[in-house]
């Protein structure tokens, strides 16, 4: 391995100068050579087939819904390190860094430590946990080199996906193997990613097959309180994985892959670790007529050593599913499927003050779909229906229909729909204890919710996508949610115990702008501005703090510059506003991330500095250093 260290960053004059100097750049280049990533032209990435809306490749430009697609050349040239750092370039969904190796990631709002809403899936592999129903974002460690593309819905996702897909669907979808052939190596040092290495090799044997093998670190350094202390949230992470890919005929392909990683999170009084394997198959057959088979399966397990709150964890989940896609006649599409899902949790209770009662629940899960879609008036028109019906051990049978109208002329779509969707109770819901053991009812304690149901959401959503020269594309969409059975925590009559409820009711509202631009062929900016508002209310009968179910800005803003500077030098510039958090109060900030880069055919050397506006800023708990990272890769 080959690292190059960067001394830290001192308070206030060197960012000032980056910043000054990297402007500069980006207000005084316009010319450059050609790099080695293909940059999508706005006619090429509105014909880009995304998969996430219906289960099958439909194109961009046409999608009545409101997605975003980040190409794998987007995560290069902005510097993430992580998958999270890519998704703040999505301006509709709102990313806040917890602390070192813990991050917020939301769509339309519910912006909270245990956010819960948001569906993930990498490669098709859900990713959230039965705990608290959303994701440890520090073992979702992808090689973000592998990255085809990330697609991002906005809004419910669950006749199609199911649950927890109430306010958005990410699906984070790799590289086929075949498109990752040779010998690839990164190595780099920084002030705040104190470490990181990459090495992956792909190869072939024969025509048919192809295969990659993978291995990832990274090392990070800690954030701050806000008297100017140490968090002590230092860590590091460590994963490699294969993906195999087989086409033993041209109508079908099967493809397999496998991760497993280990991590350590410095905490105080001690350390928590955390570590996991998951491996998946999948076939998928195209048949003459157009139709499609997929069939699926995939085992994962995870293992969660928490310090602070002295609850351990471990999940495995057995998942089987298969999709069907037919056509009925030249007007209908069907799309029908259905799966199964066990998830075994085991959790271990350190100490009696806190933890999950029963400490082992065996939660199965029964899903089906079906969803038409209808061409109408000369394929202009398509209306959308369809259904999931779900089975859980908590909620027992849920129904999650939408409809979808969207209407496709030459340079735009105009799209509406309305849509049902559920969060199913998870373990912490039904299962949580302060303390584990009995208590007298005068003392006080908080009570597992054995009668907490789903919580529910009717989207109202209308869009319109328009691309009014060939250089340039606008995507508007609004929304209006009306949410029930939302979670609360209230006192039992006559007691001191406050039980886990569904008391909290409310709506939101908003609208998502989102816009590409190519000034030239060298220059290419991005960007989108968000606003958001919510109002919840108590149930009658309930009294709870619900500010605890998210701290949401009102106003978000991203802008995105790539820019193609002479002498094989990239410039990429990324600017963030987010409007202040409202309870509890944390200020707004703007900030912007910059990297430059020399690119040759198989060599890039890159320096990136990461939220250089101020020296630190706040985001939620930890204070947020301003950072610098160099970076040397290599392809062969």
């Amino acid at each position: 391995m080959i690292y190059f260290e960067l001394r830290r960053i001192r308070p206030g004059k060197n960012l000032v100068l980056l910043a000054s100097f990297l402007l500069n750049s980006l207000l005084g280049f316009s010319q450059t050579t050609s790099g080695e990533l293909k940059k999508l032209s706005l006619e090429e990435l509105m014909e880009l087939e995304v998969t996430s809306v219906s289960r099958r490749p439909e194109k961009l430009a046409e999608v009545a819904s409101a997605v975003q697609v980040i190409t794998s050349e987007d995560i290069h040239r902005s510097g993430a390190t992580n998958i999270p750092e890519a998704l703040r370039l999505v301006p509709n969904l709102q990313v806040l860094q917890l602390n070192a190796s813990a991050w917020i990631v939301s769509a339309r709002g519910f912006n909270a430590v245990f956010s819960n809403k948001l569906l993930v899936m990498i490669d098709g592999r859900t990713v959230y946990s039965p705990l608290f129903a959303g994701v440890f974002w520090d073992v979702q460690n992808v090689l973000l080199e592998d990255v085809d593309r990330i697609e991002v819905i906005s809004g419910p996702g669950g006749s199609i996906w199911g649950a927890n897909a109430v306010n958005g669907v990410i699906n984070i979808i790799t590289k086929n193997s075949a498109d990752t052939q040779g010998f690839y190596a990164s190595a780099g040092a920084g002030t705040f990613l104190r470490r990181n290495a990459s090495l992956r090799y792909g190869g072939k044997i024969g025509s048919e097959f192809s295969y990659r093998i993978y291995g990832v670190h990274a090392n990070r350094d800690h954030t701050f309180l806000a008297n100017g202390d140490d968090n002590s949230d230092a860590w590091n992470m460590t994963q490699s994985g294969f993906s195999l890919d087989w086409t033993p005929s041209l109508t079908d392909a099967v493809a397999v892959h496998g991760n497993l990683y280990s991590g350590i999170h410095e905490n105080v009084p001690g350390e928590s670790s955390v570590d996991g394997q998951n491996i998946l198959g999948r076939w998928s057959r195209t048949f003459k007529d157009g139709s499609a088979l997929m069939v699926q399966g995939y085992y994962d397990r995870t293992w969660r050593r928490d310090i602070p709150s002295t609850i351990s964890d471990q999940t495995e989940t057995y998942d089987f599913e298969f999709d069907h896609s037919i056509n009925l006649g030249s007007r209908h599409r069907i799309v029908w499927g259905g799966g199964y899902r066990l998830m075994d949790s085991r959790t271990y209770n350190a100490t009696p003050i806190l933890g999950l009662v029963p400490a082992k629940r065996n939660m199965n899960l029964y899903s089906g779909f079906i969803q038409d879609e209808i061409s109408l008036a000369q394929d202009h028109l398509r209306l959308t229906i369809g259904t999931k019906v779900q089975h859980t051990i908590f909620s027992g049978f849920e129904i999650q229909p939408t409809a979808r109208l969207g209407w496709t002329g030459s340079d735009y779509t105009l799209w509406g729909a309305v849509s049902r969707a559920v969060r199913a109770p998870s373990r912490i819901d039904v299962d949580y204890f302060i303390p584990t053991f009995p208590i007298p009812p005068d003392q006080p304690s908080v009570a597992g919710g054995p009668n907490f149901v789903s919580e529910k959401v009717i989207a109202w959503e209308a869009g319109y996508r328009y691309q009014p020269v060939e250089h340039a594309s606008l995507s508007l969409a609004t929304f209006y949610n009306v949410y029930n059975d939302l979670y609360s925590v209230d006192s039992l009559p006559n007691t001191k115990t406050y039980q886990i409820q569904n008391g909290t009711e409310g709506t939101s509202r908003g609208l998502e702008l989102t816009g590409r631009f190519h000034v030239t062929q060298k220059w290419h900016l991005r960007g989108g501005y968000t606003y958001f508002h919510k109002d919840l209310a108590n149930k009658p009968g309930h009294i709870y703090d619900f500010s605890a179910l998210g701290n949401d800005a009102e106003h978000r803003f991203t802008f995105h510059s790539m820019l193609d500077l002479p002498a094989n030098l990239k410039l990429d510039v990324t600017f963030r506003y987010i409007d202040a958090l409202p309870k509890p109060y944390i200020s707004d900030y703007l900030t912007f991330d910059a990297r430059m880069a020399w690119v040759s055919d198989n060599w890039e050397i890159s320096v990136t500095g990461q939220n250089l506006w101020k020296d630190r800023h706040q985001e939620i708990l930890a204070f947020i250093p301003a950072t610098l990272y160099g970076n040397i890769s290599c392809r062969f």
